[in-house]
Parts: structure tokens; C-alpha cells; sequence
């Protein structure tokens, strides 16, 4: 069942207390904790939420202090995000930081007062989250994930991965503007290697099972995952894949942590890690407005040797010696 409820977790614990806000930045105050209420699409807290609070430690803020951090997600739901949001902004939280574009959205809609740090984004100008990454405008600033930049080079590695590769599996949530939006870059570097997008659009996590387990034989060489969560597709792609033995990439190394084949993706972690820079300067007062969106600083390339071996996958030593982390 998809649901949407308030979460507070021991390590990232939520208190509900009041802290002062000057325009769009936040004055800190002795002894008042900082609220920072965290939107995502996702099961519970990300790493990069993890990242996040790991990083306003390491400047000094002191959990359930200076600052508490509470988890509101929807379990895959995007068409949740907007009630979620709301519930943060009358929950009365300083601060909101988002897993991604679709989750800042729906706190955009919500609240132009509030400052908003998404943790991942592809595109923030061309979703209109920012004026530009130098002078993002609004109440709006963050860091983002390039995933979209990365498309081909995950699609080049993948057909590097797979002997003989030919056809691909594209399952994507139809129901969602943005994903439809990005099809063409998924065209087009499958094209560009000469491989066939075979393109599945679905508008339920159901849909999404039937359309992976009636894959018959040849007609996918491996199944190319989206790294949006909607409809729980990831999960699906592995938990299905991997009883069916197919080669699979994913866009976030937790699913390669879990039997996925191979990840290639800015560092989760790292996102928030870098965030809390940002959140930072709002906290001493400057205005997201003004904060100038970063780039990742760190991309990796997960590789499951185990599940390559049942797959009877022999890996390349060209990519052994690219890959950042390789689980035995």
C-alpha cells in the first residue's frame, strides 16, 4: 500500500519547536532548535537526508540542539508530494529540504516564504525552481544531480557491461509530464550506440510488474531503470530482474547494494553532504535568492561481482579498474 505519514526516526529525531526567520533566511537564536522538515518521494530518510544532517554536524550544529531533522515521504506516491508539503509548511518548519525537482516543486507551490534545498535535481532552471544557477531567484536553491547529463554515459556502460547487448528495456511511470519529457536523451543515446529502446510506459507499480515479467525471451537484453521512484519502478525492475536473470543498471547504488548489476550516479551522500553547506549560509542568514545552485563533486561507478557471476557476466577489466566500488 502506498501511504503518506509523518516518520520521525531516532537518528534523525523531530521536535517540533520554534526558531526565528528573517525574510527568506534564517536567523539562529541560542537555545532554539532550527525545524528542517525533509520531503521525499522515497520509503523514509535518504542518504542524501543522511548526508545532510552528517554535514551540519561536521560545521558545528549539534543534533536536537541546534537542529532537528523530520522525514515526510510517500512511498513512490509523486501525486502525494503536494499534501506532503503542505503538512510541512503547517507543521511550521524553518527550513525544507526535497530528495529531488518533483518533491521541490511541490514545496514551491506551497510556500514562497519558507527556504527549499533540493537535495538532486537534473534540470532546476528548466523546471522552474530557479531563474539560473548563479542567482537561483525565489526562495529556491540547491544542488543538482546532472542525471540526465549521465543518461548516455550510463547507457554506454551498460552496453559495455552485456555481451551481444542489443535491446533494452525502458519501463517509465507514462502518467508523469517530466519522465515522457526525457525520453528523447534515452533515444537518442540508445541510438547512438545502435542499440533498440524498447519502451514500456506504465501508470501503476501492477502495470509496471506485468509489463518486466511478460518481457519474453529476446526481446530484452537488459532493463535500463529510471532513477525516479514513482510507482516503486526501481524496486520492481530488481526485484523481478533478478528472478528472471536479466542484466540490469540503475541510477543510485542501493539497488546494485541489493543484486542490481551496475549503478553509475553522482554520490547520494555526497549531495546532501554538499547541501549542508548551503543550508549553512541560510541559517546565518542569506537568502537562498542569492546562494548560487553547485554541481555534484563526486559520480560513481557501483559494480555487483556476485550477481554478475550468476548472470555469467565476465566484467571487462577496462571497467574493473573505472569502478569506485565493487561488492564481492
Amino acid at each position: 500500500m502506498t501511504m503518506t505519514r509523518w516518520f520521525a526516526l531516532p537518528v534523525l529525531g523531530f521536535v517540533l519547536t520554534a526558531a526565528g526567520l528573517i525574510g527568506q533566511g534564517i536567523a539562529a537564536q541560542p537555545q532554539r532548535l532550527l525545524k528542517i522538515g525533509a520531503l521525499t518521494e522515497s520509503w523514509g530518510p535518504t542518504p542524501a537526508i543522511v548526508g545532510l544532517r552528517d554535514g551540519l554536524k561536521e560545521r558545528g550544529y549539534r543534533e536536537d540542539t541546534d537542529f532537528v531533522i523530520g522525514v515526510r515521504f510517500t512511498q513512490g506516491n509523486v501525486a502525494e508530494l503536494p499534501a506532503a508539503a503542505r503538512d510541512l509548511v503547517k507543521r511550521g518548519v524553518d527550513l525544507i529540504v526535497t530528495g529531488g525537482g518533483t518533491a521541490a516543486k511541490a514545496a514551491q507551490a506551497e510556500t514562497n516564504r519558507i527556504p527549499i534545498v533540493f537535495l538532486g535535481e537534473s534540470d532546476p532552471v528548466g523546471r522552474g525552481l530557479v531563474k539560473s544557477f548563479a542567482r537561483p531567484g525565489g526562495n529556491i536553491t540547491g544542488v543538482a544531480d546532472l542525471e540526465s547529463d549521465l543518461v548516455p554515459k550510463r547507457m554506454e556502460i551498460f552496453r559495455e557491461l552485456v555481451p551481444g547487448m542489443k535491446r533494452v528495456l525502458l519501463v517509465y511511470d507514462g502518467s508523469n509530464a517530466e519522465t515522457a519529457e526525457r525520453l528523447a536523451m534515452h533515444r537518442e543515446a540508445a541510438r547512438r550506440l545502435g542499440l533498440v529502446l524498447v519502451e514500456k510506459p506504465v501508470r501503476s507499480e501492477a502495470e509496471a510488474r506485468a509489463a518486466i515479467s511478460g518481457i519474453g525471451k529476446g526481446e530484452a537484453d537488459g532493463i535500463f531503470s529510471t532513477r525516479r521512484l514513482s510507482l516503486n519502478i526501481p524496486g520492481v525492475v530488481l526485484e523481478i530482474a533478478t528472478k528472471l536473470a536479466i542484466p540490469t543498471i540503475f541510477g543510485d547504488e542501493f539497488f546494485v547494494e541489493r543484486g542490481g548489476l551496475v549503478s553509475y550516479s553522482a554520490n547520494r551522500y555526497q549531495l546532501g553532504h554538499q547541501a549542508a553547506r548551503l543550508v549553512d549560509k541560510i541559517i546565518k542568514g542569506v537568502k537562498p535568492a542569492d546562494i548560487p545552485v553547485e554541481q555534484p563533486t563526486k559520480f560513481e561507478l557501483v559494480i555487483n561481482m556476485k550477481t554478475a557471476k550468476a548472470l555469467g557476466i565476465k566484467i571487462p577489466n577496462s571497467i574493473l579498474v573505472r569502478a569506485d566500488k565493487v561488492i564481492e
